[in-house]
C-alpha cells in the first residue's frame, strides 16, 4: 500500500510523534510506501521525527496548494491522520484518499481538549461536547477567561467533530477512548479499539526486577517524565513527597525528566519542599536523549504519572513497565486499562485527584517493593506482554481494509 502519514508538526512534541516515528519504520519494514504530510515545522528546538529513507515528505507550510498537488500526484491508497490544527486542510486531505484518524487526545470532543474542569477543584469531565459547554466554560474555567479563546476553540471543535464523522474509520488506543468518540457519532461508529506500545527495535530488557537489592540506606527514587504543565500533575507529586517520607521514613529523590511551561512553579515549589524537608531531593534534568533517560531509568524505583486529566492512553507507563518499573497514577481515562493496582503499579483515586490519595498510593507501592519484586515481576511481565506487532498487524488490516485492498 502507499500510506500518507499526517501529523500537525514535524518534530517530536509528545507521544503521538514518537509513537510516529517507530510505526513509520514498522510499516515501511513490511513493505510499504510511506508518505508524510506535515503542518508546520515547530517548535523548532525539539528533534525532527524519523522518516524511513524512501519515505515521501510534503511540507504544507511552505505552499499548500503546491503540496497538495504533489499529494494527490503521489496517489496515496490511505490516509493515516494524527490531526491538524487548521480544519479546512483536514477537509482538503479527506478529498484525496480514504482515510483513517487515530485519536489520540480528545480531537473534536472538547472546547480545550484536556476533558477537565479546573474550578472549583481539578477533575475529570465526562460531558459530550455540544453548546451547553459554552455555559461552562468560565464556572468550571474549561480553558481560561477569554471569550475570544471561547468563541475560536468551540468552532475549531465543531469543524472537527465535522470532520471525524466523515472519516473512513477512527482508531483509538483504549476502551476509555473508544467510548468517548463512539458516543459523539465519529465515523458513523466504526470506531476501533488498536492499542499500542510500539517500541520497535530499542525494547529495552526489564532491567529492574534483575537488580540486586537495593541499599536500605540509599533514597528510593521516584521519576517523573513528560512534558510539564499544570494537568501533568507535577505540583500534586511534590506536595505528596512529606507525606511519602513521614510515612516511610526514608529518603526521597524526585527526578523530572521533561520541560514545560509549570517547569518554573514547580522547581520553585520544590525548592520549598527540600528546604523543610532534608531528605528530599528533587532534581530537573530538562528534555534528555534516548540514552540519558536510560541512565535515569536504570536507578529508577517508580515512574510516577500524575495526571490529573483523563489521559487518553498514558505511553510513559507501559514503557516503563517494560523496563520492568512499577508506576503509580491517579485512575483517570484509559490508565486503569493498563495499570492494575498491586499488579504492576498503584492506582490513586481520580475523581478528583488528590495529593492524599497520590501520597497513599505512592507508599503502598514503596512498601511493596520494599518487601519483594512482586511489583517488578508484575511490571516486567504486563509491559512484555504489549507486543510491536500485534499493533501493526491490526492497524494494517484497517488500514487495507479502508483501502479497499489487501494488506502484505
Amino acid at each position: 500500500m502507499r500510506i500518507l502519514v499526517t501529523n500537525w508538526t514535524r518534530r517530536r512534541v509528545g507521544g503521538t510523534e514518537t509513537y510516529l516515528g517507530r510505526i513509520m519504520a514498522l510499516i515501511a519494514g513490511r513493505g510499504h510506501d510511506i508518505g508524510f504530510a506535515y503542518e508546520m515545522d515547530a517548535p523548532a528546538d525539539r528533534t525532527e521525527i524519523p522518516l524511513p529513507s524512501a519515505a515521501a515528505i510534503f511540507a504544507i507550510a511552505e505552499g499548500r496548494d503546491e503540496a497538495l498537488a504533489r499529494v494527490r500526484a503521489w496517489k496515496p491508497d490511505v490516509i493515516y491522520a494524527h490531526g491538524l490544527v487548521d480544519p479546512d486542510l483536514e477537509e482538503r486531505l479527506l478529498e484525496i484518499a480514504p482515510s483513517v484518524f487515530f485519536a489520540h487526545a480528545y480531537y473534536g470532543t472538547c472546547i480545550s481538549g484536556e476533558k477537565t474542569h479546573k474550578f472549583p477543584v481539578i477533575q475529570p469531565c465526562d460531558r459530550r461536547f455540544g453548546a451547553a459547554c459554552l455555559a461552562l466554560f468560565y464556572p468550571r474555567r474549561c480553558g481560561g477567561l477569554s471569550p475570544v479563546t471561547m468563541m475560536r476553540e468551540y468552532t475549531r471543535q465543531q469543524q472537527r467533530l465535522a470532520l471525524l464523522r466523515r472519516y473512513d474509520a477512527v482508531l483509538t488506543h483504549s476502551a476509555h477512548m473508544r467510548r468517548e468518540f463512539l458516543r459523539h457519532g465519529a465515523a458513523n461508529g466504526r470506531v476501533l479499539n488498536c492499542s499500542y506500545t510500539v517500541s520497535g527495535a530499542d525494547r529495552p530488557a526489564p532491567a529492574a526486577p534483575l537488580r540486586d537489592a537495593r541499599v536500605a540506606a540509599a533514597p528510593w527514587h521516584l521519576t517523573f517524565m513528560g512534558r510539564m504543565d499544570r494537568l501533568k500533575g507535577g505540583g500534586h507529586l511534590i506536595d505528596a513527597l512529606p507525606g511519602v517520607h513521614a510515612d516511610t521514613g526514608q529518603a526521597l529523590k524526585l527526578t523530572f525528566a521533561g520541560d514545560g511551561p509549570a517547569r518554573a512553579e514547580w522547581e520553585s515549589r520544590a525548592q520549598r519542599i527540600m528546604a523543610g524537608t532534608p531528605q528530599i531531593a528533587i532534581e530537573f534534568t530538562g528534555w534528555l536523549q534516548h540514552s540519558q533517560l536510560a541512565t535515569v531509568l536504570a536507578t529508577t524505583d517508580i515512574v510516577v504519572m500524575p495526571s490529573l486529566w483523563p489521559e487518553p492512553y498514558g505511553l510513559v507507563g507501559p514503557e516503563a513497565n517494560r523496563r520492568g518499573i512499577p508506576v503509580v497514577a491517579f485512575a483517570t481515562g484509559g490508565i486503569p486499562e493498563w495499570l492494575v493496582d498491586g499488579v504492576n503499579g498503584c492506582l490513586a483515586p481520580g475523581d478528583p485527584p488528590t495529593v492524599a490519595g497520590l501520597a497513599d498510593a505512592i507508599v503502598r507501592c514503596l512498601r511493596s517493593l520494599a518487601a519483594g519484586d512482586t511489583l517488578r515481576k508484575g511490571a516486567a511481565s504486563m509491559g512484555n506482554s504489549l507486543e510491536d506487532d500485534v499493533h501493526v498487524d491490526a492497524l494494517l488490516e484497517i488500514l487495507g481494509g479502508v483501502a479497499g485492498r489487501a494488506t502484505v
